[in-house]
């Protein structure tokens, strides 16, 4: 007889997979985003301020601005993914309009001549810090299913714990596993595959904490499908002062809103006819909504009217975010003698947690020439090994911590950028680097951006126009367990951004 089973659940639990080294690297990262300039010259503003989207970098650069102004930027995201395994290469393309920035500064100049303080400006800047719009889609023939990933998960859990009782619901035996000491989330996903027909005790084990696979004896058809929306937008509040000719000084508070959805659907089929199992899929919905707070403060000097130099500290930011797990899976294989329709059933339970991300110390050196244009580069330096997931005093987290402190390392970033003005007309070009957060580099790769722009100063108001390219390697690995070869992704993005400012 066929048996068919189908689950679906509400998960967020006190033992959880979904809180991870993944998450802490997705909230510790941020891409050259903001006003258009910004974008075009790589995000090189270190020494130079003069930007809303700078105050990020370097919050002295607010005191450079002569006039008070207003900046709204607008970008169309043109992402596409290569997925190598097992021999198939699969490309998605997706693509979407956001407005990306938008703020504004007033300066307030000094009325008396003798005093050292020329001026000081108050800024309001919200800039989307990162969007996590993505499609990725991955399929091959494998010898590695999804049972290895419910068998890693069952070894050792007695089945008695992963039956329903009399006169229970699989919705209530699943909440029960969930909140049950020493049981959690691994004896969560040995209940889905056990209920489901995907594993059994093994035959002749009197304890029954060992399992055997129902899965096809045979090669396996798989496809990968990842979608994930949402982002991470921060709102900036920035003061800055200007003190003789030649010195700026800056402080900003970052205020972070985050929304995060990524869907996985996997699926994998017997290529055999014959074979008992057939078919398999599995999805996997992770909800996230939070907020996040951090600080900076930086200087700016001119050595000269050729030179300047630039110093900042942006502080770690402290988040406090909320996840909901959602799990869906349904098989069809032939070696029961009875037959299960099983409706969907809910559990609601959610997990709240923190992240501390690293800080990062950022050096400056600008070359103007005059009214003709300039060269910045900004150097960044990150200890990801210091990245947190907290309460420390969860086991889990402890662990995972651990694992961070081993896995992650330094980071250096560079960008580069230079503006050439023909008249009211500028010129710009850009380059941007992020070394790998990982030790060995190989989990994420290393990030090379290029980036090009023209901006048109009509006197009162200016329009701006750039073009940033990013291309980056990473490895997407399907569960956290179980099938151990990943699809090889290169993912490259392609940003249009058109912004108006206007000076009053």
């Amino acid at each position: 007889m066929k048996r068919i089973f189908t689950i679906m659940a509400l998960i967020a639990c006190a033992i959880t997979s979904a809180q991870n080294i993944d998450d802490v690297l997705r909230y510790s990262t941020e891409n050259v985003q903001g006003t258009a300039r910004y974008q075009g010259m790589g995000g090189a503003f270190g020494a130079l301020g003069g930007d809303l989207s700078a105050l990020s970098t370097n919050p002295a650069g607010g005191a450079v601005f002569n006039n008070s102004l207003f900046t709204f930027t607008g970008t169309y995201y043109d992402r596409n993914a290569d997925a190598a395994y097992q021999g198939l290469t699969t490309t998605i393309n997706s693509n979407s309009l956001d407005i990306n920035q938008v703020g504004g500064a007033l300066v307030f100049k000094t009325k008396n001549q003798d005093s050292r303080w020329k001026k000081i400006s108050l800024a309001l800047n919200y800039d989307i810090a990162q969007t996590f719009d993505d499609r990725i889609s991955a399929s091959g023939q494998s010898n590695e299913g999804i049972d290895n990933y419910f068998l890693d998960f069952a070894d050792g859990i007695s089945t008695e714990d992963i039956r329903t009782r009399d006169n229970e619901t699989l919705t209530e035996a699943y909440l029960d596993i969930g909140a049950a000491q020493g049981l959690g989330y691994p004896a969560q996903q040995a209940f889905l595959g056990f209920q489901s027909g995907i594993i059994d005790p093994t035959p002749g084990d009197d304890t029954e904490t060992t399992y055997i696979s129902n899965s096809a004896d045979s090669p396996l058809f798989q496809d990968f499908r990842q979608t994930v929306s949402g982002q991470n937008g921060k709102f900036t509040v920035n003061g800055a002062t200007q003190y003789g000719e030649k010195f700026y000084l800056g402080a900003s508070m970052h205020f972070h809103n985050v929304l995060f959805d990524r869907l996985n659907r996997y699926q994998e089929e017997a290529t055999t006819a014959n074979a008992e199992g057939t078919r398999l899929t599995l999805e996997n919905l992770l909800q996230t909504e939070g907020s996040g707070f951090s600080f900076g403060v930086g200087a700016i000097g001119k050595l000269s009217d050729f030179i300047r130099l630039g110093a900042s500290y942006q502080s770690p930011t402290w988040y406090r975010l909320t996840d909901n797990f959602t799990q869906r899976i349904s098989s069809n294989y032939r070696n029961r003698n009875t037959e299960i329709d099983g409706s969907p059933f809910l559990g609601t339970n959610i997990f709240d947690y923190q992240i501390k991300t690293p800080g990062k110390l950022t050096g400056s050196i600008a070359a103007v020439f005059g009214k003709n244009g300039l060269l910045s580069l900004d150097y960044g330096y990150q200890d990801f090994s210091n990245a947190e997931l907290r309460p420390t005093s969860d086991s889990f987290f402890a662990a995972e911590n651990t694992f961070i402190s081993e896995r992650l390392g330094t980071v250096s970033t560079v960008r580069l950028g230079g503006e050439y003005r023909i008249e009211r007309l500028s010129l710009r070009a850009g380059y941007r680097y992020d070394q790998s957060p990982y030790e060995d580099g190989n989990i994420i790769g290393d990030l090379v951006g290029v980036s090009g722009g023209l901006g048109y100063n009509f006197g009162g108001s200016r329009l701006d126009f750039a073009v940033n390219r990013t291309d980056q390697d990473v490895l997407r690995y399907f569960f956290d367990t179980g099938i151990n070869t990943p699809a090889v992704v290169n993912q490259i993005n392609l940003n249009f951004s058109l912004g108006y400012t206007l000076n009053f």
